[in-house]
């Protein structure tokens, strides 16, 4: 069963709002075993909209459409796809007495543009909307199954929950949902992953292996159809197993979570603390890791020593160390690695992560942009300044530098 998502909206073409619909929905028809091909945004124009349709009945078997089922005249859905199916529209009796009663019990004159939501197309099946006004619908047409939600999501999610549902399941009888799992790497390019893991994507049938890039991480979605989750799980472990013998050190989690809430995690089971001293990232470490609920119990705190004047004022780093003819300068390993020592004895922590250099767009003490030298000093063991050379932007080169030293402390928390 191949699908397709048509939006309906002006406003989605004009970016006025966000289309959170089709995500939803992909998820939810994923887990009735329907697979979503296309995804189509369109406005509020018949022509286009028919075009769509068109398009959609060619390369799908099941065409879910949202929006377009309101009041007024630009809420054309049921209007072109009944023209479309050469259908009429007719007035669902028990839709209309709900919106009647609506309006009396609110003692509000109802125009009969109201009365649009209650229409129907002619042999479909009404869909209850439990928290709207609007009527779905659900029709067999010539093998092609259409699908009819309402835009607010409000609106659609609780009909796709409960009656388009129990539509969909009853006309496409029992299916094998699709179960998926998330793998999550940290320390390694999306590029050099996949070259790694090239010859098990070439040779994927099921389960299927599908990398993503996400800002500062990669992502491998493996995903399998099942009559349960227990073969799933079976069938997923399998090719999990094969991914980790290849790039294991990489994998951080095989869950969606970001790779500060691994580390917050181990730092909590091993009962340690953390604590930061951040120049060039000017305390995105620090925010990342707050982001996380309850990791005032893992991170003491940090400091942004953004200047030289702060780095000797709040850490006690001596000037010679950043200035004047000689000196390591700011941007240093050494730098680096006095940084991550001094707060991490501040702190009282058992970790310091410093992280120190340029992130442009200029060059600075006569250092390369994406240079970046980033501090982990454990107690109780030699501090390791690792040299990053990081390539992007200035938002994307702090991104990836705070990434990199969330890594390198999973790696030290997963050594021990």
């Amino acid at each position: 069963m191949k699908a397709e998502i048509i939006a309906v909206g002006t406003e989605l073409l004009l970016g006025q709002i966000v289309n959170t619909n089709a995500q939803f929905l992909s998820q939810k028809l994923a887990g009735l075993g329907i697979d979503v091909y296309f995804q189509t945004v369109v406005g509020d124009n018949p022509e286009r909209l028919q075009q769509a349709i068109e398009i959609g009945r060619s390369r799908a078997d099941l065409l879910v459409f949202t929006g377009g089922l309101g009041p007024t005249q630009d809420d054309l859905t049921k209007d072109v796809l009944a023209g479309y199916l050469n259908r009429k529209l007719l007035i669902h009796e028990p839709s209309m007495a709900q919106i009647e009663q609506m309006f009396s019990s609110r003692g509000i004159h109802m125009v009969e543009s109201n009365r649009r939501q209650a229409l129907m197309i002619e042999g479909g099946e009404p869909l209850e909307n439990t928290t709207g006004l609007a009527v779905g619908n659900g029709l067999s047409v010539d093998g092609t199954l259409y699908l009819l939600l309402p835009g607010p999501p409000r609106e659609m999610k609780p009909m796709m929950d409960g009656a388009a549902e129990v539509w969909l399941r009853s006309v496409l009888g029992e299916s094998e949902p699709l179960y998926s799992r998330l793998l999550k790497f940290a320390g390694i390019g999306e590029s050099n992953l996949e070259a790694k893991l090239l010859d098990l994507i070439d040779g994927q049938v099921d389960p299927t292996i599908a990398p993503y890039a996400k800002e500062g991480e990669v992502a491998i979605r493996v995903s399998t159809k099942a009559s349960s989750m227990l073969e799933a799980d079976r069938k997923i472990d399998e090719t999990v197993l094969k991914i980790s013998e290849r790039v294991g050190e990489f994998m951080y989690s095989q869950q969606d979570i970001p790779i500060e809430e691994a580390v917050i995690h181990l730092l909590r089971a091993s009962g340690r603390k953390l604590a930061s001293a951040e120049s060039l990232s000017g305390g995105l470490l620090g925010e990342l890791v707050t982001s996380v609920p309850g990791s005032s119990g893992e991170y003491v705190g940090g400091v942004i020593t953004y200047t030289n004047h702060m780095k000797h004022q709040l850490l006690s780093i001596p000037l010679t160390q950043l200035e004047g003819e000689g000196a390591p300068g700011a941007i240093s390993d050494t730098t680096a690695a006095l940084m991550a020592e001094r707060v991490r004895d501040i702190c009282n922590a058992d970790f310091g992560i410093s992280l120190t250099g340029v992130a442009g767009p200029a060059e600075s003490e006569g250092k390369p942009v994406g240079l970046v030298y980033m501090g982990l000093a454990e107690r109780g063991k030699p501090t390791v300044v690792h040299t990053l050379n990081l390539s992007g932007g200035r938002n994307m080169i702090r991104l990836r530098a705070v990434k990199s030293a969330f890594y390198r402390l999973w790696l030290a928390l997963q050594a021990r």
